[in-house]
């Protein structure tokens, strides 16, 4: 079981695990960074010994289980602690190797730095027994993946940094006692790494820890197809991870004969490389899920391969260029194989239960281990063999870099074995990445996860509401829950923008609906809709005869996208016998959403109201247009009739004389009996007389005969709803409104059209 902290608690513990990692990445680059591979060249090591000492660093993690041994019976932070303190004394030894390199004894002083670099890892090994547990205490809650990567960017930093001191002080072949000063205060470092450790609480040993053995943690993983997949996909990158920053460094130095001090230049940009790889993955993982991110760096180191399997040798001796491409080399190496290694730690923590992450943990480090020292060991004397063959180092380097390239092609291929573990498809991260808005969402997310006051949340509530992405989801909804009504609206808000809804978000918005009327259910109502989410028909309907004229009217209008036919009849009922114009509004809306022109009646029936607001008569017109497919066209000439009534006769003869123009023009160029000729000519000339009659006398009489005669095969809307109209057109109580006669006009007059055009 997985102590849970407080968030006080929790603070603290990170707090005090950042300050030992700022102490401990300086002991490391110090003590086993990229200067002790310097050191060793510069005492005249091999290839073979710069692979074996590589390999120290994954041998060591083949002692975890003697670490499990030891936290039975001791703390896993107190093991943390003394191991750590413990391996930095070790390093004295590397530390007297100058002054025995002095005395004429260069094997012993070889001997005395490869049995430092063991020693510390060996300690390592063991006090690693409690990285993934304290890692998993302090890494809790919905930041696991951004607060991981922060180590990264901790250590990264101080890598940087400490890369920049090194490539000065060994810039110029300084005297190799120089090295003893560096690896003294890796010493000193590592010693305060290793007492701060001891401020991070204790987590809990897992229930069943001490019951498995190491065969039966390997026989549950590989009864597990997702972790079995998982680690064969980590063994090859770790393998190519390892070898290739390794010997990145023997590369430089025998390939370009480069200097100590380049060198270490070089991995200040490795370390950048990190340090960006770090701060992107920070940023994005958890948005994205660690998989893809984990596949996009995979996929960088790839790339990084490919200049040097095809680097002219002709180039080889081009001082400007080789710095360059060593430059590109070191930071996309960094950025692809070590920010991979970093994110599959995310992954794994993710992808194992909480009660198991110790056992695992050793299965983790096992593969880790096996596949570095290895990789790094043959790697080494591959390189001594081809050497011995007659190979120079420029060829030997380019077998060996595209074995090592081959092998991270075949992790790549196998990743669709991998679990998403609730991540974005390769494709939809990569579409994420190169997406502004996406990014932009990403970034207002964090800030609004640090906000300070409701002022400034509801201001990036706001903006993200400018920011539809689905990416916010999450987030959005976080605030929707708030106590607070406006923080709670401005969630829902942005929601409401997303092109597409997940089914939690759908969930939280039919709760909002059931739960918050008066308040923010209308925008819930509104936003399922929008969304068309069938799931919500069974509560929307019930919110139809709410009190809460706003929920029950954006329930309407809901319902009416979501095609639920069986309620329209309710709604028809609901709003006649309402007299609240802004329900009766958006039920008129609804209405013209249904498309259904058995609901132009019941519209009729609310205008022969004699009291209506001119606003509701207007909705319930538009409302009628929509029913008729003519409301796009209608609005214009309603518009121009808002803003001066005495354009109301204008505007119907408009109709008539356009409408008759169309009709001759169209005839004209027609080939049709002339009689059909002769005939629709005249009906279209009656047509203008009887607009006339009908829009300044308001009588209908002839427009309705006309509007009878014009054939059923050819008309948009159908006999029906043909009879319905021509019988308004007598209607008294309608015809009253110039408005209603500007819209029976302009939809006869469209009718013709359709006719003129149609008919053959």
């Amino acid at each position: 079981m997985v102590t849970q902290l407080s968030p006080y608690h929790l603070g603290k513990a990170r707090g005090a695990y950042n300050s030992f990692n700022v102490f401990n990445a300086i002991s490391w680059n110090l003590l086993v960074g990229i200067i002790i591979t310097l050191f060793a060249l510069r005492l005249g090591a091999s290839s073979t010994y710069i692979g074996l000492m590589g390999a120290t660093f994954y041998i060591a993690l083949l002692l975890l289980p003697l670490g499990k041994v030891l936290a039975r019976r001791f703390s896993i932070i107190g093991i943390f602690s003394f191991t750590w303190i413990v391996r930095s004394i070790c390093m004295i030894l590397a530390v007297a190797s100058p002054f025995v390199f002095y005395a004429g004894y260069r094997n012993i002083a070889l001997l005395l730095v490869m049995l430092g670099v063991l020693f510390f890892q060996l300690f390592r090994g063991v006090g690693m027994i409690g990285n993934n547990p304290v890692l998993s205490l302090l890494a809790s809650g919905p930041d696991r993946g951004s607060y991981m990567t922060q180590i990264q960017i901790i250590n990264s930093s101080i890598g940087m940094f400490g890369s920049f001191l090194i490539a000065m002080v060994l810039g110029m072949e300084p005297p190799i006692f120089i090295f003893s000063i560096l690896l003294g205060l890796g010493v000193i470092s590592g010693v305060i790494s290793g007492s701060i450790i001891r401020k991070v609480p204790e987590p809990a040993l897992e229930e069943d820890s001490q019951k498995m053995k190491i065969s039966d943690i390997f026989k549950e993983a590989l009864s597990q197809d997702a972790l079995k997949h998982f680690m064969f996909i980590l063994f090859l990158v770790v393998l190519v991870s390892g070898v290739t920053r390794t010997f990145v460094v023997v590369y430089a130095r025998e390939v370009f004969a480069h200097n100590d001090g380049l060198i270490s230049l070089y991995s200040v940009f490795g370390g950048l490389g990190y340090l960006m790889a770090g701060m992107i993955v920070k940023f994005l993982v958890d948005r994205l899920g660690a998989k893809p991110l984990f596949l996009v760096c995979v996929i960088l180191g790839i790339v990084s391969l490919i200049p040097v399997i095809f680097f002219p040798h002709g180039a080889v001796e081009n001082v400007t260029g080789t710095i360059l491409f060593m430059v590109f080399l070191f930071f996309m190496l960094n950025f692809g194989f070590l920010g991979s290694e970093g994110i599959a730690q995310t992954y794994f923590l993710a992808l194992v239960p909480p009660g198991k992450i110790l056992d695992m943990g050793i299965l983790y480090f096992f593969i880790f281990g096996i596949a570095g020292a290895g990789g790094s060991f043959l790697s080494g004397l591959l390189l001594d063999f081809l050497g011995l063959a007659g190979l120079s180092p420029f060829v030997s380097f380019k077998i060996l870099f595209a074995i090592m390239m081959v092998l991270a092609v075949i992790a790549v291929a196998t990743q669709k074995k991998m679990k998403s573990l609730g991540s974005l498809p390769l494709r939809g991260a990569l579409e994420v990445i190169f997406s502004v808005r996406d990014l932009r969402a990403i970034s207002l997310l964090d800030k609004l996860n640090k906000a300070q006051d409701l002022s400034e949340e509801n201001r990036l509530l706001l903006e993200l509401h400018d920011t539809p992405s689905h990416l916010a989801i999450d987030g959005l909804l976080a605030r929707a829950r708030s106590p607070k009504l406006a923080t709670r609206q401005e969630a829902i808000r942005a929601l409401e923008k997303l092109h597409r809804l997940s089914k939690n978000a759908e969930t939280a918005l039919i709760d909002d609906v059931a739960n918050h009327p008066f308040t923010t259910a209308y925008i819930s109502a509104r936003t399922l809709g929008n969304h068309n989410c069938l799931d919500a028909v069974p509560i929307l309907r019930e919110s139809a005869y709410s009190d809460d004229y706003m929920l029950a009217g954006e329930t309407f209008v809901a319902l009416a996208k979501m095609k639920d036919e069986t309620f329209r009849p309710e709604i028809e009922k609901i709003i006649q016998n309402s007299q609240n114009p802004r329900l009766m509004i958006l039920g008129a809306e609804a209405l013209g959403v249904y498309h259904n022109g058995e609901s132009i009646p019941v519209l009729f029936d609310i205008l022969r109201e004699k009291v209506q607001p001119p606003y509701l008569r207007d909705e319930i017109m538009l409302a009628i247009t929509a029913i008729l497919d003519t409301q796009k066209k209608f609005y214009k000439i309603l518009a121009r009739y808002s803003a001066d009534n005495s354009l109301a006769f204008p505007l119907a003869m408009d109709e008539a004389d356009s409408t008759l123009e169309f009709v001759s023009t169209a005839l004209s160029k027609k080939k049709i009996p002339y009689e059909s000729l002769v005939g629709m000519k005249s009906l279209a000339e009656r047509f203008k007389d009887a607009a006339e009659n009908y829009a300044r006398k308001k009588d209908g009489a002839e427009l309705s005969r006309i509007v009878i005669e014009m054939p059923d095969e050819y008309s948009r809307v159908g006999s029906a709803i043909k009879l319905v109209l021509s019988e308004a057109l007598l209607d008294e109580d309608l015809n009253a409104y110039d408005c209603m006669r500007l819209l029976i006009i302009h939809w006869a007059a469209q009718e013709l059209r359709i006719w003129v055009a149609m008919v053959r």
